[in-house]
């Protein structure tokens, strides 16, 4: 497969967005923001899944499609550990009655 150079083109032009729109997101949404990017990992946990499990995969696409697995498992879990503490954070706490 050749390299195409809009491939390039195309993956810097998304990094430089995403770390602008990420930059400028006020503190009150970074709850949202990474329960929505906990839902992207998720989509990547299926799609390795999916390459992994193919029946006419090569030994190096098993490999990387296992760590893809085990990486966005491990991302996926420990973003729902820190939204759940980050939400903790704002809730009341209750008074105690004597």
């Amino acid at each position: 497969m050749p390299f195409d150079e809009s491939v390039l083109f195309v993956f810097m032009l998304a990094a430089f967005l995403g770390f602008e729109l990420i930059k400028r997101v006020s503190p009150l949404l970074h709850t949202p923001l990474m329960s929505l990017t906990n839902a992207i990992s998720a989509i990547a946990v299926v799609g390795a899944i999916v390459i992994t499990g193919e029946k006419d995969t090569s030994s190096l696409s098993r490999a990387l499609g296992f760590i893809a697995v085990t990486a966005s498992t491990i991302n996926l879990v420990s973003g729902f550990l820190i939204t759940d503490r980050m939400l903790k954070m704002f809730r009341k706490r209750d008074r105690e009655k004597p």
